[in-house]
């Protein structure tokens, strides 16, 4: 980690006391204290000196897309962080996933959930677990079907001994968010689960209002996303 310069250190500590900001005015809006919602910021593709800034503003908690982006980002800055696996998970990569990451968000069918138990029974480690669950169905995202949650749920659950801590969901852009973060609540509370996470840069004021537990939020706090390079 290397000292950010004092300008970009100043807007990136600025943004993210704008988000953190919202989200409690949002909270308090809806009955809620601002601490049941944690702000995970969403580092993929971002520059190191972006990050580092993050850091020095005091963000503790951050969500990555990809395995191996992930371990090459934080193998040096891993020290206190929680970090936190948000993108699709491909069930060869359980072992690396379970080696980095402190929370899994996309467990989202019986094949990952047994490579995941098989690598957690190896390990002696086991990684919090998040069911993503696909609100909208559509077909190019990832995720569990909604009528196929319950059942998927207990499966993790039952069959292959995993503990299911909360659910994920990301709703289709083209449509308002709030009723597929109603849907994700309802399913999480006859699962008896309680964390929900939902929510991102455009719609996370939404989500706290709907009982999110944890937010996304990648652009509002570090702006655009530099282009994947070629």
């Amino acid at each position: 980690m290397s000292a950010p310069s004092d300008a970009l250190y100043q807007e990136i500590a600025a943004a993210r006391q704008s988000v953190l900001d919202r989200i409690a005015t949002a909270a308090k809006t809806a009955g809620r204290e601002p601490g049941e919602v944690m702000l995970v910021a969403v580092s993929k593709q971002q520059p190191d000196e972006r990050i580092d800034a993050m850091l020095t503003a005091g963000q503790r908690v951050f969500g990555e897309n990809r395995v191996q982006e992930a371990q090459g980002r934080w193998t040096d800055r891993r020290e206190g962080v929680e970090l936190r696996l948000i993108g699709p998970l491909q069930s060869n990569k359980a072992r690396e996933a379970v080696a980095l990451f402190d929370v899994v968000e996309t467990l989202d069918r019986e094949k990952l959930a047994r490579a995941l138990a098989e690598e957690i029974a190896r390990a002696g480690k086991a990684p919090r677990l998040y069911v993503q669950v696909n609100t909208g169905e559509e077909p190019q995202k990832a995720g569990v079907p909604p009528a196929d949650a319950d059942a998927f749920i207990a499966a993790c659950r039952d069959t292959y001994g995993l503990t299911v801590e909360g659910l994920m969901c990301i709703p289709p852009e083209a449509e308002a968010a709030g009723p597929h973060f109603a849907l994700l609540a309802k399913i999480a509370a006859r699962n008896g689960l309680s964390k929900l996470s939902m929510g991102m840069s455009a719609d996370y004021e939404t989500a706290v209002r709907f009982g999110a537990t944890s937010v996304r939020v990648g652009s509002a706090l570090f702006g655009p996303r530099l282009p994947r390079p070629a």
